[in-house]
C-alpha cells in the first residue's frame, strides 16, 4: 500500500499532531469552549484562526474594539427605528383605532339598553351629484397667464390703431373714418387675426 501524504491526511482529519504549551486555566477554558461546538479542539482552533485571518482581526488590537462599536451604533439605530414603530402604532391606535372602538362600543351599548330588535330599513344611499363629469370653464393657471399676455398686447395693438383713426368728411357724400397706417402694419394685423 502506498503511503499517504501529509496533506491528505489533514484533509481527511487525521493528521500529524503537534504539543503546544499552554497554562493549565487556558486549557481548560479551551476545551470547555470546543465542546460546544462538538468538534475536536484542532478543528476548533483551526476555525478560529480563519474567522481571525479572513475578518481581519487582531485578537490583542483594535480588531475587536471595532465590530463592538459597529454593533453598539446598529443597535442605537435599531431602537431608534423601534421607537418610531412605536410611535406610528400608537399614533394609529389614539387616531383611528379606539375611536372605531369607542363608537362601536356607543352603538352596542345604545342597542342592548333599547332592547328591543330594530326594524331593518333598506340603507338609502344619497346620490352624488354628478356635477365633476360636466365641463367647466376653467383654465390652468399658466394658461389664463398666457391668455391674459396675449390680451394685453391685443389690447395694446388696438389704441395704437385707433389713436391712428381720424374721420374725414368729404365735399360731397357721406363722412368716414380713415386709418393712417403702413400696408407692412395692415398686412401684419391680417395675418395675426387669421
Amino acid at each position: 500500500m502506498e503511503k499517504q501524504s501529509t496533506s491528505e491526511r489533514t484533509k481527511k482529519g487525521s493528521g500529524v499532531y503537534s504539543n503546544i504549551t499552554v497554562k493549565k486555566e487556558a486549557a481548560t477554558r479551551f476545551r470547555s469552549y470546543s465542546k460546544k461546538f462538538g468538534k475536536s479542539h484542532s478543528e476548533v482552533l483551526d476555525g478560529m484562526i480563519q474567522y481571525f485571518k479572513e475578518n481581519n482581526l487582531d485578537p490583542f488590537g483594535e480588531g475587536t474594539k471595532i465590530i463592538l462599536d459597529s454593533i453598539k451604533k446598529m443597535e442605537v439605530k435599531m431602537m431608534k427605528k423601534i421607537d418610531s414603530l412605536i410611535a406610528i402604532i400608537k399614533n394609529m391606535e389614539k387616531t383611528s383605532i379606539r375611536p372605531t372602538y369607542e363608537m362601536v362600543l356607543i352603538l352596542y351599548e345604545a342597542f342592548v339598553k333599547d332592547g328591543r330588535n330594530p326594524k331593518r330599513e333598506p340603507v338609502k344611499i344619497q346620490e352624488e351629484l354628478m356635477d365633476f363629469l360636466e365641463p367647466r370653464n376653467t383654465v390652468p393657471k399658466t394658461e389664463y397667464d398666457r391668455m391674459l399676455k396675449e390680451f394685453q398686447s391685443y389690447k395694446k395693438r388696438c389704441n395704437e390703431i385707433l389713436h391712428n383713426v381720424e374721420k374725414v368728411e368729404p365735399l360731397m357724400g357721406k363722412p368716414y373714418l380713415k386709418i393712417n397706417m403702413g400696408i407692412g402694419d395692415f398686412e401684419s394685423i391680417k395675418h395675426q387675426l387669421r
